[in-house]
């Protein structure tokens, strides 16, 4: 099991960021979550499968059609367990 806490810039925030990677992470397996952040960044994390995690950090440095991504930091954080991928607001 692999968790990633990743923080995602750009025009990420009024785009459907947070609903297409809950969608994306449901569809690859993953469980962790993802908010909008203050200074206009997405941030979440994200825990599964190598192949899950990975899936949903492809689709992290791409984002969703009608926004686009500056940077994406991707960093290794130790498993919870988590049981579902929530949308946090």
């Amino acid at each position: 099991m692999k968790r990633v806490h990743i923080v995602v810039t750009g025009q990420v925030q009024g785009v459907g960021f947070r609903y297409t990677m809950q969608l994306v992470a449901g569809n690859a397996g993953a469980t962790g979550w993802v908010r909008n952040c203050p200074d206009g960044s997405v941030e979440a994390e994200v825990e599964g499968t190598d192949a899950a995690v990975q899936t949903v950090v492809d689709w992290a440095r791409r984002g969703p059609r009608g926004g686009w991504v500056a940077e994406c930091r991707v960093s290794d954080v130790d498993p919870t367990g988590s049981p579902a991928f929530e949308v946090r607001r």
